[in-house]
């Protein structure tokens, strides 16, 4: 038996399909965003501590302050105890204000469209332009001068301004009049809080 393994030979790898050149997962590698670990680890924690929807919206706590002083109070502390809840506030009118304006998804589905070609074509072998090798660095750079005229024939000046605007407005009304100071603490660790009333 152990002669017969001395004597094999052979290309084992003859009859099977070669590799594509682009593993999958470098491919999703290089899509993920998150790959620097502090933001990955600050995406995760605010997912871990956003407060229970029905608590954030129940209108029952929504009391205007008595005062200047109890609501320069209750801002701050509806601003740390809702921080994430609030981020999601602002992500939702970013990605509102990219559904209603159809001309802003698309000038940025071309701008990353065209990064995407950019990178591809990069791989394979480098641009030059009079002798000179542009890095990639350099080729998005080229990328991104090409497209601000775009952007700002989208609109994109004013849909900054609009998420900014309403924004600030969405959460400085939640905030000021949330009454935080009757949330109890063990409604909070129940996840959702429903409030039994009789009839």
């Amino acid at each position: 038996m152990a002669d017969d393994l001395e004597n094999l030979s052979g290309n084992l790898d003859a009859n099977m399909p070669s590799a594509p050149p682009t593993d999958i997962r470098k491919r999703l590698m290089a899509l993920n965003l998150m790959n620097n670990p502090a933001a990955a680890e600050w995406i995760h924690s605010r997912c871990r501590n956003i407060r229970p929807w029905t608590t954030f919206l129940n209108t029952a706590r929504f009391v205007a302050p008595n005062n200047a002083g109890q609501c320069y109070q209750r801002i701050p502390k509806n601003l740390k105890h809702f921080q994430s809840n609030y981020i999601f506030v602002f992500l939702g009118l970013v990605a509102y204000c990219f559904v209603t304006s159809p001309l802003l998804l698309l000038t940025i589905a071309a701008t990353c469209g065209a990064c995407y070609i950019v990178r591809q074509k990069n791989i394979n072998r480098k641009i030059q332009i009079l002798g000179h090798e542009l890095t990639l660095i350099e080729q998005y750079a080229i990328v991104a001068v090409c497209t601000v005229p775009v952007f700002m024939y989208a609109g994109v000046g004013s849909a900054v301004f609009w998420i900014i605007g309403a924004s600030f407005v969405l959460i400085m009304i939640h905030a000021t009049f949330f009454a935080v100071e009757t949330l109890n603490i063990s409604e909070e660790e129940e996840g959702f809080a429903f409030q039994m009333e009789t009839v």
